[in-house]
């Protein structure tokens, strides 16, 4: 092998290979593939535990050194000449929505084994040793909220938290933590929270804006912040035919009161405003609903304007509870956050070292990176996706474009990890 410093950015860069990237996105894909080409993937099933078994695989062709931790995140290592120093490290996520399209953070698994592999392939040896991370539960539509792998490993949520957590069917985060672990028994654990010097995310954008601008890199400036809330309303059942309306305590009218005033509160510039949850019970034709249960999400780029409307919440849903009661839990909160410039400036400046054209994005939704911008310095990258479609079975992406933004990655690894 040629010395690292005899080897250039496009000379790493060249080797991304687009087409071995796109068969693997689609090797994975078909683990928990839907009839609608989409995947069903959830955290610590049998599904997430056939992916973890294929990335393996790959490490093990690469010969890559595999490692887990008490959370079962997964760690890829690719030494360097100085391994007793902090990793350069990529990585995303491979759980998926029920309905979730194949690139929603499998790309940024993927892209990460590509990366490496052209480093590889180009005889690159970096300084620091190279790490691919996969971090459990991003997307928290098994085990609510999110984020569980990269909120444990920097303590930003307690362990004894999200281990308590329980699925719709009453299993418990810790039980089905403990069957996934011992799917891989010979796996070596490291200790949360291990230094890192530097933490790069591939994502897909899930948004417009690159593909509307014909843009195939996006270097991400930030995160926009979020607040996450749960309401429970609790009325009195009735029958529908013989409680007069003036006498009823309706959980559904009065939930939906509360929410009919947070869409005109929260109607202002930027603002995202969301009810993906709601049940009511008992949920029969002729029963008048006694309990509503739904979810708010908030989100805006302006960390003042969230706090304001966030604080707003509680009540809102008070003055407008009627003769029912409420209870309001903000379950998750992420104040808007701004990526470090050096590493917005590596990213970029690789991008124009090896001729990618680039821009600067606002990240619109939640990532791991979030958490990791608080453990070491983060940055991420986006590409873009056809309509900007995500968290949809339809979710799709330019196979051209997911291998620019690999190469900007590969190049920024290499650029940092000297």
């Amino acid at each position: 092998m040629r010395a690292s410093t005899d080897i250039s950015l496009k000379d790493i860069a060249k080797h991304v290979d687009e087409e071995r990237l796109w068969s693997r996105l689609m090797e994975l894909g078909q683990i928990g593939a839907t009839s609608n080409e989409g995947v069903c993937r959830l955290a610590l099933t049998d599904e997430e535990i056939k992916a973890r078994q294929l990335l393996i695989e790959w490490a093990q062709e690469m010969s890559l050194s595999v490692y887990t931790d008490e959370i079962s995140n997964l760690f890829f290592r690719y030494e360097g000449i100085q391994n007793e120093k902090a990793p350069v490290v990529t990585g995303s996520h491979i759980d998926s929505q029920p309905t979730g399209g194949k690139f929603d953070g499998a790309f940024g698994v993927v892209a990460g084994f590509e990366a490496i592999k052209a480093m590889q392939d180009a005889g690159f040896i970096p300084q620091v040793p190279l790490e691919i991370a996969v971090w459990l539960n991003e997307e928290g539509s098994r085990f609510s909220p999110g984020m569980m792998g990269s909120e444990a490993f920097t303590s930003r949520r307690p362990m004894e938290q999200i281990l308590a957590v329980e699925d719709a069917e009453g299993v418990k985060t810790a039980d089905a933590l403990e069957r996934t672990l011992a799917s891989f028994p010979g796996l070596e654990k490291r200790a949360l929270g291990f230094p890192m010097t530097a933490f790069l995310e591939s994502h897909i954008e899930q948004g417009p804006i690159l593909e509307a601008n014909g843009i195939p890199v996006g270097v991400v400036t930030g995160i926009q912040g979020s607040r996450r809330y749960r309401v429970k309303v609790i009325g009195e059942d009735g029958h529908a035919g013989t409680l007069p309306t003036p006498e009823r305590k309706d959980a559904l009218f009065s939930a939906l009161e509360m929410i009919r005033v947070m869409r005109h509160k929260f109607d202002v510039e930027d603002m995202k405003y969301t009810v993906g949850l709601f049940e009511i019970s008992p949920n029969v034709p002729s029963v008048i609903p006694s309990t509503a249960f739904f979810s708010i999400d908030l989100r805006h780029p302006d960390w003042s304007t969230l706090k304001t409307m966030g604080d707003a919440v509680e009540t809102i849903c008070r003055q407008n509870q009627g003769p029912c009661l409420v209870t309001v839990t903000e379950v998750a909160t992420s104040e808007s956050l701004v990526f470090p410039n050096e590493i917005r400036e590596c990213i970029s400046e690789s991008a124009d070292e090896i001729g990618i054209i680039n821009m600067p994005i606002l990240s619109m939704a939640g990532h791991d990176a979030r958490q990791l911008h608080y453990h070491c310095p983060t940055g991420m990258i986006f590409s873009p996706c056809e309509g900007g479609i995500s968290h949809n079975e339809m979710e799709n992406c330019n196979p051209s474009d997911l291998a620019e933004v690999t190469r900007v990655l590969a190049a920024s690894m290499a650029k940092l990890s000297q």
